[in-house]
């Protein structure tokens, strides 16, 4: 079943033409939390050398900012994260954390690690660890989609095309985020097809959050399927608003149209 918390919002627009003012005001919800089929996703983190403290704890917010947008718990969607350099480190398991003040918490709690960026190892220990039934992953007779984020800034160290091939063969389905200096066609190797869908590239590590929104739209309008065009749904809110603002958009059009007819009229003689 698929629900939208939501929380009320408002569109107010004040036009004045000398002693005429026109308001229009509208409101409308907006979702602030989507709640849908549950998930397992794992963050598989690039904390290498290259990967500055500043840029590190960037990347743990957009992390943070992620987990507010899902519904986290032992029935609903689980988090675990693989970190990884020239190392790898799961920091904590699917099955850790059941709630979201706790993970967030973990999260920001993170370090890096060291110097290399074995991203092929990291993909490996996600697939063979991070995803088993023994860290938390759900039995694949559930049909609960199996989902890894990757988010690195450089050229991977090892192969990673044939772990990501046997990754994605085994049900997991890949996005790759590239920041700064990473290799495009190394993320192009990784990510499941449409490479369009999951691949995305930021240019620096101070803008990721942007990211956000297009992940809580991906995920709550592709992956979880069955989706109708219910009002209460978070893809009708998200489609309902854009309707909502080009509204907005024609209402300031007919409105400088007619402000405009109104000086002309001014200039008139008065009889």
């Amino acid at each position: 079943m698929h629900q939208c918390e939501a929380r009320l919002g408002s569109i107010t627009i004040l036009f004045s033409i000398t002693h005429l003012q026109l308001h229009f005001n509208y409101n409308y919800t907006t979702p602030s939390s989507c709640v849908n089929r549950p998930i397992d996703l794992v963050f598989i983190i690039d904390s290498s050398r290259s990967v500055r403290p500043a840029e590190f704890e960037k990347a743990k917010d957009f992390l943070q900012d992620m987990v507010d947008t899902m519904a986290i718990g032992a029935d609903a969607t689980r988090v675990g994260l693989v970190n990884y350099a020239s190392t790898v480190k799961i920091e904590f398991l699917l099955k850790t954390y059941s709630d979201k003040s706790s993970l967030k918490r973990a999260l920001s709690h993170v370090e890096p690690l060291a110097s290399g960026t074995m991203t092929g190892l990291a993909i490996r220990t996600a697939m063979e660890k991070a995803f088993s039934k023994e860290a938390g992953a759900r039995a694949a007779s559930l049909n609960i989609a199996k989902v890894a984020i990757i988010v690195t800034d450089g050229r991977p160290q090892d192969n990673v095309e044939d772990v990501s091939a046997a990754a994605r063969a085994s049900g997991i389905e890949i996005y790759a985020v590239g920041v700064a200096r990473a290799d495009l066609s190394s993320l192009r190797l990784m990510a499941s097809p449409p490479l369009d869908d999951h691949v995305f590239y930021v240019e620096t590590y101070g803008v990721i959050e942007k990211l956000t929104l297009k992940f809580r739209e991906t995920l709550c309008e592709e992956l979880r399927g069955g989706i109708t065009q219910d009002p209460c749904t978070c893809e009708a809110q998200i489609m309902f608003q854009k309707q909502v603002q080009s509204s907005i958009g024609e209402l300031i059009f007919l409105l400088d149209d007619l402000s405009e007819k109104l000086d002309l009229m001014e200039g008139l003689p008065r009889y």
